[in-house]
């Protein structure tokens, strides 16, 4: 299978416009692999989180300048844009992300992240377990690839590596210092994600929404404090808490249409100090996933509506009405681009069968990149998803997500999938006249 792989890469990828020898993709790609296996390691091992991304952004800008593209730093945050022209035609953006999660590794590889860091003021862990060291190298195989086989294509690559999509600010961070103002608004905006459930080789195509509105709502709730042996004299806030909780796992059963999704999750309950105080007050702290702006909407209302109701029920007065913080800012939902779905679909096809080339079902996990199509410029964007699982884990029951500790890709194969599949899509986003 992988060796009819390779061949089907080879007729696809080696041909050039007339009067150019054909350039073997292929073999680029397979020559550079030790190159970005270490450069990939290399990331692994020295992962920063979000907003501290100095050394990573350094280490991607440097080796674009090495590579001849026009670099810039320190767009918003630690924001990365490298820009390569290569006479007229299309622009191109092509996104990673550069941030870790603060979480110790237990994959127990012999390049696993030992890094410790401060945060809160408690020692923790540092690890790229979500795969944006492979979306790095991945971004770094493709701008390798592309000034290699500068003769076959015609446009703007704009290759931007964004700070902070872990905590959902980095895409806004980088439009807000100008990313389009300054360096031009693209015809395309293309990006990747490694999947944790789909094999290495194959890469997958959502069309519509894929991932979901992303929120952290906090609703703080007042009481009465009490002895704990004389609850009569309280208005217990942790028996407040304790019913809306319940009462919110309705807001998606009975007030959400069955058609459509929303999810509603209290992931924390913090109150009280110790076991026979009944404390004044507690606070809840719910993640909301949602697609459309009209059920983001309806699910804020009835969050509110539930947490008054309660405590009006309670007798509480006025003054001591729950209050729901919803902040202004938030990740948005992913919406891919119907059109260039297709499109970079058939260049998927054409790098790796079709066969491998799989519809995926939209997740209510979240990610920024949307927001590059989201401006007044409304620009045509896909995030899609590389397949990373290695062949020795695709028989496992349970096979570790992202954002879990003992989550790994297998290294060459999806670097191999996610360069050849990238690079047929630019190719054929900007031919040569």
């Amino acid at each position: 299978m992988w060796k009819t792989w390779m061949i089907s890469l080879s007729l696809v990828l080696g041909w050039s416009h007339p009067g150019v020898n054909p350039v073997p993709v292929e073999s680029l790609i397979e020559k550079d692999l030790p190159y970005l296996a270490e450069f990939y390691k290399s990331i692994h091992l020295d992962p920063e989180i979000s907003l501290q991304e100095e050394r990573t952004s350094h280490k991607l800008a440097e080796a674009m300048r090495d590579l001849g593209f026009e670099v810039t730093e320190k767009v918003g945050g630690y924001g990365v844009v490298a820009i390569l022209r290569n006479g007229a035609g299309p622009q191109i953006l092509y996104r990673t992300d550069m941030d870790a999660l603060p979480m110790y590794e237990k994959t127990g590889l012999p390049y696993a992240s030992s890094v410790e860091i401060m945060k809160d003021g408690s020692t923790v862990g540092t690890m790229h377990s979500c795969g944006h060291d492979m979306h790095m190298t991945t971004w770094m195989g493709v701008a390798r690839t592309m000034v290699q086989i500068k003769d076959q294509w015609q446009g703007t690559l704009m290759m931007i590596g964004e700070p902070a999509e872990e905590i959902g600010a980095g895409s806004k961070m980088m439009l807000d210092a100008g990313l389009y103002e300054r360096f031009g608004v693209p015809d395309y905006g293309i990006g990747i994600h490694c999947s944790p459930t789909l094999p290495a080789g194959q890469m997958g195509y959502g069309k519509g929404y894929t991932m979901a509105n992303t929120e952290s709502i906090d609703i703080r709730i007042f009481g009465r404090g009490a002895h704990g042996a004389s609850p009569h004299r309280s208005i217990d806030p942790v028996v407040l808490a304790a019913e809306m909780v319940m009462d919110l796992q309705t807001i998606v059963s009975r007030s959400v249409p069955p058609t459509e999704s929303a999810v509603v999750t209290v992931g924390a309950i913090k109150g009280g100090t110790v076991h026979n105080i009944i404390p004044d007050e507690v606070t809840l702290l719910l993640t909301v996933r949602t697609f459309k702006e009209e059920i983001r909407q309806l699910v804020h209302r009835r969050i509110k509506e539930i947490a008054r109701g309660v405590a009006v029920g309670a007798g509480l007065p006025e003054d001591k009405m729950p209050i729901v913080t919803i902040p202004d800012v938030f990740t948005p939902a992913n919406f891919n681009n119907g059109d260039l779905v297709d499109r970079l679909r058939l260049s998927a096809g054409k790098a790796i069968g079709a066969d491998q080339v799989i519809e995926t079902e939209p997740l209510t996990i979240g990610e920024d990149f949307s927001r590059y199509g989201q401006t007044s410029d409304h620009v045509p964007t896909v995030l899609c998803w590389l397949g990373t699982v290695p062949d020795e884990r695709l028989e496992t029951e349970d096979l570790p997500g992202l954002h879990s500790p003992y989550y790994y890709p297998a290294i060459e194969k999806s670097l191999q999938t996610g360069i050849a599949v990238t690079v047929q899509s630019l190719l054929d986003l900007m031919p040569v006249n």
